[in-house]
């Protein structure tokens, strides 16, 4: 029976993803091409302001600004489209009974394929830039899949449930991601931070993922102590998110 019932909720994660996918490439001419074009242009953009203009020393800084703006994109895609995963789906919630977390496991599970569809741009420009692939990618992708999905899922389901309370919480969140995008070394190095804050980055939950992201991608390194972090964060969030949406779930149906 048990079996049965993982079955079912699986097959329900596929569905719901795939509509997920539907939806957002619906009438779309370019199609995937649009998941890469948001970062591709604000790489664009960061290359020029502090590449060009305010020469910033660091190498190969188009490469360094993808490995850490394609992960980044998962994130704030997953957590800024959020509030509405429930208020989007008030009349599957309200008719139908079932496991309401599997509308945000499919959700982030969406933006999890887009960010694995533009590692290959990834690799372009690691041939572009004289470097290559490493094996350690076999392990450490995979790694840094669960931690990242695990991290953006906790966040996700906390503002999707509180969000049917408070709609005003979408914009809230908009502030925030834009305030962790500056707090998150993506587009300055964590070596340009002063010695006496520098164990401050450890604070963000996103800044080891970043870092490690692009060290795996730039270098082909995966050092494992320094993920540590990503462990304890990832499982904090994913356990405070869950409680929030434990304590509200059975009020979902109610306030739709």
């Amino acid at each position: 029976m048990k079996n049965r019932s993982l079955e079912y909720y699986k097959d329900l994660i596929v569905v719901l993803t795939q509509k997920e996918l539907k939806v957002k490439y619906k009438r779309s001419f370019l199609g995937y091409l649009w998941s890469i074009a948001n970062p591709l242009a604000l790489a664009l953009v960061f290359f020029i302001a502090f590449k060009v203009v305010m020469r910033i020393p660091i190498e190969n800084y188009t490469l360094f600004l993808i490995t850490g703006l394609f992960p980044w994109q998962w994130f704030s895609n997953s957590v800024n489209g959020s509030p509405a995963v429930f208020v989007g789906n008030a009349s599957l919630i309200k008719k139908v009974n079932f496991r309401r977390e599997v509308l945000v496991i499919a959700t982030v599970l969406n933006d999890m394929l887009h960010f694995i569809l533009s590692i290959p741009v990834i690799v372009v420009f690691l041939f572009i830039y004289g470097m290559k692939p490493s094996l350690i990618w076999l392990a450490g992708i995979p790694v840094l899949l669960i931690l990242q999905f695990i991290v953006v899922f906790g966040f996700s389901i906390a503002i999707s449930s509180i969000n049917l309370f408070f709609r005003d919480i979408e914009r809230i969140v908009f502030i925030f991601t834009t305030l962790m995008f500056y707090l998150t070394p993506i587009i300055y190095s964590e070596d340009m931070i002063p010695h006496e804050f520098r164990n401050l980055i450890l604070l963000n939950p996103l800044s080891t993922l970043m870092i490690s992201w692009r060290n795996l991608f730039m270098n082909g390194t995966l050092n494992f102590p320094d993920i540590i972090p990503c462990f304890i964060y990832s499982a904090i969030l994913a356990a405070i998110g869950y409680f929030i949406f434990r304590k509200l779930n059975w009020k979902f149906a109610e306030v739709l």
